[in-house]
């Protein structure tokens, strides 16, 4: 008896159950993968670097201010020689206030600058504050100076003896200073309370600088910011 056309339906049958397995996975299949993949997860942040606390400097204290004051609006130029002198008008009486360094005065910086004479220059200084009597054909006459000096000590609130207190040049005649220009005057007070006169220590200071001047030493410009800027630290310095 033939048998072959059992073997294309056996064959058949086998495919069938074969194919089953390419259905939907079951339940357990669903449920292993699920656990295998696992719940999403955001990946670790990195914490931000610390940033250490900023540190302010110490501040340093300012060094103490000297007693000497510097000039507030620096030399001025002046009028300069002229043919007839006037008098002058001062500042309002007690405007104006000293400054001590030890018994040596210094004027007021906002009333006194210094002013100088347009007409000496570094230039010409052989024909004029170098040259014998120069000063004494410039300055102004007492007529002119005395009134000025009276006003002047009223506005320094000077009461002492004007016998003894000098109607000073800040800048002198001998180191181009104007003759007559309030800004380069006032009255100096004596630095020696046994003066019998207005001669001081600042005269000796004005000599030597314009000795420095007139042997090429020194520039006339160097010579007029020292005596007007502090003319006791420049008599320190020139003198001694």
């Amino acid at each position: 008896m033939r048998r072959p056309a059992l073997i294309p339906l056996v064959v058949l049958a086998a495919a069938l159950v074969t194919g089953a397995g390419c259905g939907r996975p079951s339940a357990t299949s669903r449920v292993s993968s699920t656990t295998l993949a696992g719940p999403a997860t955001a990946p670790p942040t990195t914490p931000a670097p610390t940033i250490p606390p900023t540190t302010t400097p110490p501040t340093t204290a300012a060094p103490p201010t000297t007693s000497a004051p510097v000039p507030a609006a620096g030399l001025q130029i002046g009028p300069g020689t002229q043919q007839t002198y006037s008098i002058q008008p001062q500042a309002a009486p007690g405007s104006c206030h000293y400054t001590y360094i030890g018994s040596d005065p210094l004027p007021d910086p906002r009333c006194t600058p210094g002013a100088i004479a347009p007409q000496v220059t570094q230039s010409n200084i052989g024909s004029t504050i170098c040259s014998p009597g120069f000063t004494s054909t410039i300055r102004p006459p007492e007529s002119v100076t005395e009134p000025e000096k009276v006003a002047s000590a009223a506005t320094y609130g000077y009461t002492g003896s004007l016998h003894v207190a000098e109607y000073d040049h800040l800048v002198s005649l001998e180191l181009g200073g104007d003759p007559n220009d309030p800004a380069n005057l006032w009255v100096e007070p004596p630095d020696d309370p046994n003066a019998t006169s207005f001669a001081n220590t600042k005269d000796k200071l004005e000599n030597r600088l314009n000795a420095l001047v007139c042997n090429g030493r020194l520039s006339l410009a160097t010579a007029q910011q020292a005596i007007a800027g502090n003319w006791v630290w420049a008599y320190q310095a020139y003198v001694g």
